[in-house]
């Protein structure tokens, strides 16, 4: 009779995902991921031809994560771009090595930077459709010039140099989006 398999695809990555945040991705080795699952590195090359496939699945579980965190996240105006703005910002910050191998990272797995923030529920399309319908005159352009300000203020916020609270950041994306309109 077979030996049951007991560690699994799902197994091995929720763990990588605890590692991945708690860590980083450079630690998300085999060996250290073995360790991690309470395993030998055998079940995970059972599983995953490579760590690279691993990688693939980190990624998607990540941006998973990602528009879970924006779907559940109180959206309190109706000025578009700033529930989004706000919501991402928060994520860097209390997400930060996720927010790193999604959005710093040069490898995105097959996907845009704008895949990954319009999710599955569209959420920039919805902005845009929103900054429309309130008169603004090219609302993708607005998005772009909204995302470089928000984008920018969220690595800051990694790194130490943004340190405004809430409310302050919510101010500060509503003058943005009127200044840019």
């Amino acid at each position: 009779m077979a030996r049951k398999e007991t560690v699994t695809k799902t197994i091995l990555l929720d763990a990588a995902f605890e590692m991945l945040r708690e860590e980083g991705i450079e630690q998300v080795t085999a060996r250290k991921l073995a360790a991690k699952a309470n395993c030998s590195t055998q079940p995970i090359f059972r599983i995953y031809n490579n760590m690279e496939e691993l990688y693939v699945d980190l990624f998607a579980k990540a941006c998973d994560s990602f528009q879970e965190y924006y779907v559940s996240f109180p959206k309190t105006t109706v000025v578009p771009f700033v529930n989004l703005g706000l919501a991402y910002i928060l994520y860097a910050q209390n997400e930060p090595n996720v927010f790193k191998f999604l959005f710093l990272s040069k490898e995105r797995y097959g996907r845009s930077l704008y895949d990954m923030i319009n999710g599955q529920t569209s959420n920039v399309s919805k902005e845009i459709q929103s900054a429309t319908s309130q008169g603004a005159a090219n609302a993708q352009e607005l998005f772009m010039k909204m995302w470089m300000f928000i984008h920018g203020a969220a690595c800051m916020s990694l790194t130490g140099d943004y340190d405004l609270a809430e409310e302050e950041t919510v101010t500060m994306l509503k003058d943005a989006y009127s200044s840019f309109r």
